[in-house]
């Protein structure tokens, strides 16, 4: 029996806001603050303390739910949900559940099969718990677990699909996609290893053309795609070997161990009902008019699938080169800055795409910069104008590569830089007439072998005036000249 997996995901994302969701205490890098120092009673789970909405977390969940074509709820309830773990310092999370801010979204994405609709059943905001950090018995010390709550009461959003995935590459593309969106939209950084996005996979097996739903396991906290990945894989080869081996898959929570490739089992699978859910009775009903959804709304920034199809359409690039430079959002708009920053009559958006996607990503990642540090020295103006001296025949294109080096460590314009170095190139047809005659008079043994039918030698007399050239010749007024040189070499022969 042939089976296939059935797999949804739950994405936990910290919103880019200042203070927490339910008091004003400061949202800092959990990674790198000294632990507890950004706590209040609010955030520790005091007894009495009165919790308070973040309006811009609100804000930011709205702009998700739209970008993920969501339906606001116009009224949402926050709820308690009941359980006990050490970095939870109420003994319970501010969550909402039965009324969660939106519902009934969906996603496209597509795979190397085909685009896929993936829908999202919900939307919903809450609060982060704190972070535990476990040590080995050391200096004379039990085994032991330290907790920092910096983290706790952090405005979290939850993002929950249907299970609608049948792949392991349809759930990197839908994270992938997800993960950009956030990051489009300001919402969250993305950066996974600081653990600001964690997605968690729902992950069962039936037999293939099914429609049922069978026992699945929840793989929590993977903080990387390639663990996501691995993850996913191992599971449903797992799941598939128990149903064909006569088992039973017991559903279950479990843990991803990265350096053994395993899922480690934690506990077993809970059930809404296991939360004892009821409305958190210090917060009332969350009442969102229509007036600012409509707002949120006109506000949302051009998102990568879109801003993806208009490069291909405006600007004729290839889905490759599209899907490189829509990436990041500040690769996006500096690519359209160039373009605009270029003469009319010059304009040439897939050299600059060329560009782009080749040596600008080549020294931003030998120098470990973003775009937004490159470009404060590689302006838009300077590129575009190096785009044009290539264009113009100023200069050829190893030439311009030695420049482009040139003006992203200095900042330098590339006519300066040219004219400094005297690296104009060479497009004399009487200068390189000389030249090429001489590399025939010198190289007798080469003349004789290209007489002789072996054509290749044609490119070793090339690189050899380009060499006393220094690499400014022009590539086309060379292999011309040569061509009609050589030429002569066989009448004369």
């Amino acid at each position: 029996m042939k089976f296939e997996p059935v797999i949804g995901l739950e994405v936990h994302a910290e919103l880019l806001t200042q203070s927490k969701m339910f008091c004003g205490c400061a949202v800092v890098d959990s990674t790198e603050a000294p632990p507890n120092t950004v706590v209040c009673p609010v955030c520790a789970g005091m007894p009495g303390a009165l919790p308070v909405i973040n309006e811009r977390a609100l804000e930011y969940g709205l702009r998700v739910a739209l970008a993920l074509n969501c339906e606001v709820r116009p009224v949402n309830i926050f709820a308690r949900k009941n359980y006990f773990y050490p970095d939870l310092p109420k003994g319970f999370q501010i969550s909402q559940y039965e009324l969660p801010l939106a519902v009934n979204g969906w996603m496209d994405v597509e795979t190397s099969q085909a685009t896929r609709r993936i829908r999202i059943h919900r939307v919903h905001l809450e609060e982060d718990t704190g972070k535990l950090f476990h040590h080995d018995p050391h200096d004379g010390l039990p085994e032991h677990s330290l907790v920092d709550l910096n983290r706790s009461g952090v405005p979290l959003l939850e993002i929950v699909t249907e299970p609608d995935m049948r792949s392991v590459e349809e759930v990197k593309a839908y994270a992938a996609q997800l993960r950009a969106i956030l990051r489009y939209l300001g919402v969250n950084s993305g950066d996974m290893e600081k653990g600001v996005i964690r997605f968690e996979a729902n992950v069962s097996v039936r037999p293939a053309g099914s429609g049922e739903l069978r026992a699945r396991t929840e793989v929590k906290n993977l903080n990387s795609f390639r663990a996501m990945e691995r993850a996913v894989a191992y599971e449903i080869a797992r799941q598939t070997q128990v149903w064909e081996s006569g088992g039973t898959v017991t559903q279950q929570t479990v843990g991803w161990s990265e350096p053994e490739g395993v899922t480690v089992p934690q506990r077993g699978k809970e059930h809404a009902h296991d939360y004892r859910y009821f409305p958190e009775p210090d917060l009332p009903p969350l009442v969102i008019a229509p007036e600012r959804v409509a707002r949120v709304r006109a506000r949302l920034p051009e998102l990568p699938n879109a801003k993806r199809a208009r490069f291909e359409a405006e600007y004729g690039l290839t889905r490759y080169d599209a899907e490189l430079l829509v990436e990041e959002q500040t690769v996006a708009a500096y690519f359209e800055q160039v373009v605009i920053a270029q003469r009319l009559e010059a304009r040439n958006p897939k050299a600059i795409a060329n560009w782009i996607t080749g040596e600008l990503f080549r020294l931003m990642k030998e120098s470990g910069e973003d775009i937004s540090a490159a470009r404060t020295r590689l302006t838009p103006a300077n590129l575009a104008a190096l785009t044009e001296m290539i264009a113009g025949n100023a200069i050829n294109l190893n030439t311009a590569k030695a420049v482009f080096e040139e003006m992203y460590r200095t900042g330098r314009a590339p006519q300066a830089i040219v004219e400094e170095k005297g690296l104009g190139q060479v497009s004399d047809v009487g200068e390189i007439e000389a030249l090429i005659a001489e590399v025939l008079r010198s190289s007798p043994d080469q003349a004789a072998a290209y007489l002789g039918g072996k054509a290749t030698v044609e490119q070793w007399f090339f690189g050899q005036v380009m060499k006393k050239l220094q690499g400014r010749g022009n590539p086309q007024v060379i292999r011309q000249t040569l061509a009609e040189a050589l030429e002569k070499l066989k009448h004369s022969a």
